[in-house]
């Protein structure tokens, strides 16, 4: 069998999944947002939170990797990263990006475009402090996207970071940053078995929001 044909033959919605009422949406994205998290989580979705985030550097090249959200507030979406990472010096080049978050389990996916914008030192100082030591510790290292020649170097450079936390506890990486995706629109997307898809777009208009029904 072919890869064509393999990928042909794997089922695409054969499970139940639940009902969108796109009458029944709330006015802004937000509290929408938070309902579908809410099912994905209780479906069982492993990793809920995880998104896929493009970005684009000075010369208009896509990029993409997943990441964690790590908030949702009036304002946007945030997740965290390195300011001198690659994706870091795409959104200081081009501070535009797109979201995606896919839940297999409720067949949904959500889509976020929108300006970009860093927090300041105190937030990003108070995400780092609340980071599992692993994750700080990996963060110290400050070399995120680089060639690494040898594996025994990022193992050495993680027993330093680990030793500088152990003495230092407080210590905070100068390069880690918070980013809000401000959302310029937000689309909800609901599969159906039967390919009559239910797609909700929101898009910003002065200090609110207008909704469409998008074709499938």
């Amino acid at each position: 069998m072919s890869l064509r044909q393999l990928l042909r033959a794997l089922p695409v919605f054969d499970r139940p999944l639940p009902p969108f009422d796109p009458s029944t949406a709330p006015p802004e994205p937000t509290a929408l947002f938070r309902d579908w998290l809410t099912a994905a989580i209780d479906a069982g979705e492993p990793e809920p939170h995880t998104m896929t985030i493009a970005t684009a550097d000075a010369s208009g090249l896509p990029d993409s990797r997943v990441l964690i959200l790590k908030d949702l507030t009036a304002d946007g979406f945030c997740f965290a990263s390195e300011s001198g990472s690659a994706k870091g010096r795409q959104l200081a080049a081009n501070p535009q990006a797109a979201l995606g978050f896919h839940w297999k389990l409720t067949g949904r996916q959500v889509r976020v475009r929108g300006s970009v914008h860093p927090a300041d030192a105190a937030t990003n100082a108070a995400d780092f402090a609340a980071r599992p030591l692993g994750s700080r510790a990996a963060s110290l290292l400050g070399r995120q996207s680089e060639v690494l020649a040898d594996p025994a170097e990022l193992d050495e450079a993680l027993r330093g970071a680990y030793d500088t936390l152990d003495t230092a506890p407080d210590t905070v990486a100068p390069q880690h940053t918070v980013y809000l995706v401000r959302p310029a629109t937000v689309e909800f997307w609901q599969g159906d078995a039967a390919r009559r898809h239910v797609r909700l777009r929101y898009r910003r208009d002065g200090d609110g929001w207008r909704t469409d029904l998008l074709w499938p």
